[in-house]
Formats: C-alpha cells, structure tokens, sequence
C-alpha cells in the first residue's frame, strides 16, 4: 500500500506543477493520469492477492451484529 501513496503523490506533485506551468501542462496532466493508473493498478493487484489468499479479517468478540435477538 505505500506503493499507492507514493503514486498517488506523485500524480498530484503533476498536476500541481501543470498548473504552475500552462506551456507543458497538457503533459504534466499525462503523466498524473499514467501515476493515477498505477494506483489503480497497485490496488487491484492487492485486492486479487488478498481475495486469492482468502484472506478473512479477523473477528471482533464485541461484534453482535449477525447475532438473532430472541423475544420472549
């Protein structure tokens, strides 16, 4: 995951400097795009392994949500 936050920032450091710089703009705006794509692709990456794994997050002992409530 810290693959995805170094993308992610880099695709920000683009399109921070494209509005800095109207002449190359068109091409700072490209290559956030291409870091946002690799973000994408990281995570999926991750999400295909984890499910792959099958992978369960662990239960928590306060979690009461799928217990039946008896009326009597």
């Amino acid at each position: 995951m810290d693959k995805v936050r170094r993308y992610r920032a880099m695709g920000s450091l683009c399109r921070q400097s494209a509005a800095l710089n109207p002449l190359n703009s068109w091409k700072l705006l490209a290559d956030a795009e291409r870091w946002e794509h690799l973000a994408e692709q990281e995570l999926a990456s991750h999400f295909t392994e984890c499910n792959a794994a099958g992978f369960r997050a662990a239960p928590d002992a306060n979690d009461r949500r799928w217990e039946t409530i008896s009326v009597a």
